[in-house]
């Protein structure tokens, strides 16, 4: 399992680190104001996406039939249907949501980015077939090539154009190249199928997916539409290029663990191992969040002062509750997964709809006069409560041990509060952290192993699983 788990990390944090450095970049190249354009066609490609996801990737998974040549082929010509319909509701919604934020001047450019839901739709199916043996490296591949592509055109793009359009092209070559990578990788012929079963049956899986997709559109954007509409341009580059620094590693340890443990769980899921299985895969995601805020709270302010110089100098005190809520939320992940295996596709939508349920109140504060930091406080909170729903509702449909696993992630969660305590009476610095910090910080980490007992004895197996 360790093999794999690194294969499956080093493959996603290399897709993810090329288009952090493609980020870093372009907000080094142009103007903060014009990052905040940028970061607006993540809002605009995101509306589409959430409103057409079913989980079809995951279908072919976790159902039964997943070999089957025609379901694979009906999957494929659904998931095109879904990205035409996408397409052409973003280029719909281009000009309103364009005026929404203040910039209908870039309403082309949303016309523009349609294409990108198309282009994602055309991407073969057998590069998630094969994650049903355990062979990553197609998937992998389709996710790295064409973050490779973007980060090297991000330099002649910024030279050529010097504002936002840099990110509109960069996102527009990434996806044409994703979904050629993804035909190269194939080993089956690309079909499309129209078939009503499948389609049936897809949108019963997919339809908590689909609610859930909503959410997540309204947990990753929500605020950021928030301080674009309430605060401008300037503070939502900031917001968003500390969303883009600590949302990055998170999204590669929930994809890298989607990736692993998925495959793992649903084959084990009337088995007899399944609950080792369960609970290897929350001790491994919740030590990942705890280092994660670690490593932040460390070396986070120093690396970017590095990297953004006194342009973002704004983003340093708000870098570490940044950290706590994407923590918290990727914590989320594991109960999640363990409940996908199951068949049990509400889980995540139910958590993110407690999570959702904060961006009212963050709304009002922004309203009052509050600020970003008061943005991410609210958003702290919602996303624990919504950690503790998702742990409740797996717990409630499944045979795990609650009081043990209720424990363990209690002990983590306690272990991140005391980090952002820490961080409220310790601004951080572009200094190099003390060491008493370092040394509780592994002291941390060595108390999180000695009550994670299954996650360390996968690790000190020395055969492959």
């Amino acid at each position: 399992m360790l093999k794999n788990a690194l294969f499956i990390l080093s493959g996603n944090a290399a897709a993810s680190l090329f288009l952090l450095a493609r980020n870093l970049i372009v907000a080094r190249m142009i103007p903060v104001a014009d990052y905040g354009v940028a970061a607006t066609f993540a809002l605009a490609m995101g509306v589409v996406e959430m409103a057409s996801t079913l989980g079809l990737q995951q279908q072919i998974i976790q159902a039964k039939e997943g070999d089957d040549p025609r379901f694979q082929a009906a999957l494929q010509g659904f998931q095109l249907l879904r990205g035409v319909i996408a397409g052409v509701a973003l280029f719909a919604v281009a000009g309103p949501f364009a005026r929404f934020l203040g910039i209908p001047e870039v309403t082309w450019a949303y016309q523009i980015l349609a294409v990108v839901p198309i282009l994602n739709a055309l991407q073969h199916f057998d590069i998630h077939r094969l994650n049903r043996h355990m062979r990553f490296g197609p998937l992998l591949l389709t996710g790295t090539v064409p973050a490779t592509a973007a980060l090297a055109l991000a330099w002649p793009l910024a030279v050529w154009f010097g504002d936002w359009q840099v990110m509109l092209w960069s996102i527009i070559v990434q996806a044409a190249i994703g979904a050629l990578t993804s035909h190269l990788m194939a080993e089956r012929p690309y079909q499309l199928v129209w078939d009503r079963t499948v389609i049936s049956g897809s949108l019963r899986f997919g339809w908590p997916l689909l609610v859930n997709a909503i959410l997540m559109f309204l947990v990753f954007q929500g605020d950021k539409l928030i301080v674009s509409r309430a605060l401008g341009m300037e503070a939502l580059a900031v917001f968003a290029m500390g969303m883009t620094l600590t949302l990055t590693p998170t999204l590669v340890l929930a994809g890298s663990a989607s990736n692993l443990f998925l495959p793992r769980l649903s084959q084990a899921a009337q088995a007899p191992n399944f609950a080792v299985e369960a609970q290897k895969t929350l001790q491994t995601i919740s030590l990942s969040a705890l280092l994660f805020v670690l490593i932040v709270l460390l070396i986070g302010a120093p690396v970017v002062h590095m990297l953004l110089g006194v342009k973002y100098a704004a983003l340093l005190p708000l870098l570490i509750w940044l950290a706590l809520g994407q923590a918290l939320r990727v914590m989320k992940a594991g109960p999640a997964i363990v409940a996908l295996a199951l068949g049990q596709t509400s889980n995540a939508m139910v958590a993110n709809l407690v999570r959702v349920m904060g961006l009212p109140l963050a709304w009002v504060v922004v309203a009052k006069g509050g600020d970003l930091l008061d943005i991410l406080l609210i958003s702290i909170a919602a996303e624990g409560l919504g950690l503790w729903v998702s742990l409740a509702l797996m717990l409630s449909r499944s045979n795990l041990p609650k009081m043990r696993i209720l424990m363990q992630q209690g002990m983590i969660v306690s272990m991140i509060v005391a980090v952002g305590i820490w961080a409220w009476h310790h601004p951080p610095d572009v200094g190099v952290a003390s060491w008493p910090l370092w040394l509780a910080s592994g002291i941390g980490i060595l108390t999180a192993l000695i009550f994670l007992p299954d996650l360390t004895r996968a690790c000190r197996r020395r055969r492959p699983q």
